[in-house]
């Protein structure tokens, strides 16, 4: 499956359309509307903020199943903000929790 059929696989599955998607992703809706028009695949930061608006990881989106999962709030947080971080503090946090082991 293509990356703009899983994408769709996932909308089918919440039952959203195009404009609830790029609500959802803070993407503006003429991004997603022309993704699918012109059958090209999302660029990774839009695969991220659709990912992110479906509650998603990018490995859970490529992982192949459509089986959705469902975070806690306190999860949902922390993948937004981890989200937002840049390259540099991830690592630095990823550092943090392996020196907690």
């Amino acid at each position: 499956m293509d990356t703009l059929e899983r994408i769709r696989s996932y909308m089918q599955a919440r039952g959203w359309t195009e404009y609830r998607l790029a609500k959802e992703s803070g993407l503006s809706q003429s991004t997603i509307t022309n993704m699918f028009t012109r059958h090209t695949a999302p660029s990774v930061p839009t695969l991220e903020a659709i990912c992110q608006g479906f509650g998603i990881t990018l490995s859970q989106f490529f992982s192949g199943s459509n089986n959705l999962v469902e975070l806690s709030e306190e999860q949902m947080v922390m993948f937004r903000r981890w989200s937002t971080l840049t390259k540099h503090q991830k690592q630095l946090i990823s550092d943090l929790i392996d020196n907690m082991k």
